[in-house]
């Protein structure tokens, strides 16, 4: 039986998980040292997603989740669920209306104690392929001392040598700023494995889709909505019962990449419903249930495993300093 450990002592348990080769290579000290310089220290936030809000939810799973693993998630009956969403960036007062990230995470709450945690975004894409790519990007972006700018030649000179870090942006960049947090994607970005009562391994990766569809708003909307307009959109929606999402699961074949968030699976994949995530209430302030969690991803049920991805492994000990930081110097939402 998994129990639900208190804030700090899962931080500390969760710190030393460096168990696999690319991980290794980089400190999960030094990571989250450069989250803080390159993209400011605000003490007390999340080092990303520091603009975000609390909320509550209910989940109910599909006899489809049931038919490919014994995740009690899946049960049929309705699993209360915390949930987080967030734009973006370290900035506690980042903009709403601009074409960046936004974030949906969720901790399932189980029976027996289980705990489910995941970091959904809007984007089929991570930012990098491994951590050691990911540090780089970080420190080519730190700002000089003397301009308090990143140095144009040396953001150049990463960006020639990895290429992909740019893809993520240019999806961003491609699409229009979310009318709510209630009607864009969130993608689970890694691969999972989903395992049935035969033992029988089903991957893929998954996507929670808005019941009301998507909708952007255009850039004269955007503009009109002003710099943050999320948070009390969100309450009128969920205060209205309209803010709920599809926990579709894009089934991989044989063949396809598994260990790569910035490779989604190929168009065409055939889609299966695992269940339903309403919306039931959002924290009226800055508080709420979720402030202290870290919603690692690497928390699973019994009946789904992670794939060998380096980049889902590496998250685990980054936010759990992150958790510990944020909870010394006064967690703040």
């Amino acid at each position: 039986m998994r129990t639900t450990l208190a804030p700090l002592a899962l931080a500390v348990a969760t710190a030393g998980l460096l168990s696999s080769p690319a991980e290794a290579q980089v400190s999960p000290v030094t990571m989250v040292d450069a989250f803080e310089a390159t993209n400011g220290k605000f003490e007390g936030y999340r080092r990303s997603g520091a603009k975000g809000v609390c909320a509550t939810g209910e989940f109910v799973g599909s006899a489809e989740g049931r038919a490919l693993s014994t995740a009690s998630a899946f049960s049929g009956r309705a699993v209360p669920v915390i949930v987080r969403f967030s734009v973006g960036g370290a900035n506690p007062k980042a903009a709403d209306n601009t074409r960046s990230q936004r974030n949906l995470a969720l901790q399932f709450n189980l029976p027996d104690g289980e705990i489910w945690q995941m970091g959904n975004i809007s984007a089929p894409i991570f930012g990098a392929v491994t951590p050691e790519q990911m540090l780089g990007r970080l420190q080519s972006l730190q700002p000089d001392p003397a301009t308090k700018a990143p140095d144009p030649a040396k953001v150049k000179a990463y960006v020639d040598a990895n290429p992909e870090v740019l893809l993520q942006g240019r999806y961003f960049a491609s699409q229009p700023v979310p009318a709510s947090f209630g009607s864009v994607n969130y993608w689970g970005v890694h691969a999972f494995a989903f395992v049935n009562a035969k033992g029988e391994k089903q991957w893929g990766k998954w996507i929670f889709e808005p019941v009301g569809g998507v909708r952007g708003l255009s850039d004269e909307e955007a503009k009109a909505k002003g710099p943050s307009f999320l948070f009390d959109d969100l309450r009128e929606r969920v205060k209205a019962g309209g803010v709920a999402f599809n926990f579709n699961l894009e089934l991989a074949q044989p063949g396809d990449k598994l260990d790569s968030a910035i490779v989604p699976l190929p168009e065409g994949r055939k889609k299966v419903t695992l269940g339903s995530l309403k919306i039931t209430a959002v924290a009226p302030d800055a508080g709420g249930n979720c402030v202290a969690i870290n919603f690692d991803p690497n928390r699973l049920p019994k009946g789904v495993e992670p794939s060998a991805d380096p980049m889902l492994a590496a998250r685990a000990a980054p936010y759990a300093i992150s958790l510990s930081r944020r909870i010394n110097e006064g967690a703040k939402q």
